[in-house]
């Protein structure tokens, strides 16, 4: 039978009399019929809703709002229904195939349901910050075409005793019953090793309660967790999620795709997609990202039909720098760094131009040597009108 999931759901709806569940996942499975083509039959479940009255099918004090942290009055979840379209990610072939294998395995669970396979939607994403763990999880709820609930831990987790494992059930009971994706952020925050005698035993405690709300979770209901420290993550948590989906740093020619991908329109003609792929070696897809757009507001504002080569590449460095921590809070070590990493790149003259200063100042300054501003000639860069 198609569709069982939603028709389950309507069930537990009717049986819990909660007429609020029961008629969102009527309107899913309304949805889902549409795209199947039986618009005749998404007709006459809408029909059926729309002579609900108004006053029963709005959600009552208890049912309406997310939930929220007893203590600080604050909602503990998030929600937002993200636009497939305003989503730009970017991932390795191998990751995308299985995030694919995923969504689709969501989308067929009454396929497998059929064939006796009852596979969790569970999907734990782990990796280096920047590498798009949150872009994926909005990716995946637009793709389904579902809202999106990312639980905040700053409110969840309360400074009262057992408060924040009452939290965790309220946050898995309203997603449970509704359609949605719930999304746990940061996930070591909750899911820590138990082992680390550290913690105190309320955290312990944290842990026990969120594998429980997890084990209640019925088969449809889909589950994400990010961390970018999965190695503090406790043992039994990895058990809990069938999928496990590693995002690293990009590769090379993942780099140069979103090199063009961010820069767009703006990309410079004077500087090939390898050249900047092989100097961001290292760096994440939103450090990336990051570069591209301040250099994108430097052509805007400077009135540029495209970004500025060594603007671009001033900033590449900056960013690289500080993830070396490498400190450069002066326009000599600025540009003596620049000219050691990337000579070929940021020639003296170039340098100059950009700083607005000589090419013996910029010389003097890329050996290490202090600047005499004395002279009037230094400006900071971008000042110049020659371009």
């Amino acid at each position: 039978m198609d569709h069982l999931s939603e028709v389950l759901k309507i069930l537990d709806g009717a049986l819990q009399h909660n007429v609020r569940k029961a008629a969102d996942y009527a309107g899913l499975l309304a949805d889902k019929l549409d795209e199947d083509g039986q618009g005749k039959q998404a007709s006459m479940i809408r029909q059926r809703l729309a002579r609900v009255p108004r006053q029963t099918l709005a959600p009552t004090v208890v049912e309406n709002l997310l939930p929220i942290d007893s203590e600080s009055q604050l909602y503990t979840v998030d929600e937002e229904l993200p636009n497939l379209s305003e989503i730009h990610l970017t991932l390795p072939e191998p990751t995308e195939l299985r995030i694919n294998e995923f969504v689709h395995t969501v989308q067929a669970a009454d396929k497998l349901a059929a064939a006796g396979i009852r596979h969790p939607s569970r999907l734990l994403l782990y990796g280096p910050p920047g590498c798009g763990k949150t872009a994926t999880a909005r990716m995946i709820a637009g793709r389904l075409g579902l809202p999106l609930l990312t639980v905040r831990c700053d409110t969840l987790v309360s400074s009262l005793l057992g408060q924040t494992s009452r939290n965790l059930r309220k946050v898995f009971e309203h997603a449970e019953n509704r359609p949605c994706i719930l999304f746990l952020d940061e996930f070591d925050a909750l899911a820590k090793t138990r082992s680390d005698e550290r913690e105190v035993g309320e955290l312990q405690r944290i842990v026990i309660a969120l594998l429980q709300n997890i084990d209640a979770l019925p088969p449809e209901s889909i589950l994400l967790a990010a961390t970018n420290h999965n190695e503090l993550l406790d043992r039994a948590v990895w058990r809990r999620f069938a999928w496990q989906v590693p995002l690293g740093l990009p590769d090379v020619s993942l780099r140069q795709v979103i090199w063009q991908q961010k820069l767009g329109r703006f990309y410079p003609d004077d500087l090939k997609p390898e050249v900047l792929s092989g100097l961001s070696n290292g760096l994440s897809g939103a450090a990336v990202e990051h570069v591209a757009h301040d250099s994108i507001r430097y052509a805007v504002l400077n009135g540029l039909e495209r970004a500025n080569a060594t603007d671009l590449l001033r900033r590449l460095g900056l960013v690289t720098a500080m993830n070396a921590g490498i400190s450069l809070d002066t326009r000599e070590k600025e540009i003596n760094f620049l000219r050691e990493w990337a000579p070929k790149r940021l020639a003296l003259r170039k340098l100059a131009q950009y700083y607005g200063i000589s090419v013996r100042q910029t010389d003097k300054a890329a050996k290490g040597e202090h600047l005499d501003n004395k002279s009037g000639e230094s400006n900071s860069p971008g000042e110049t009108t020659e371009r």
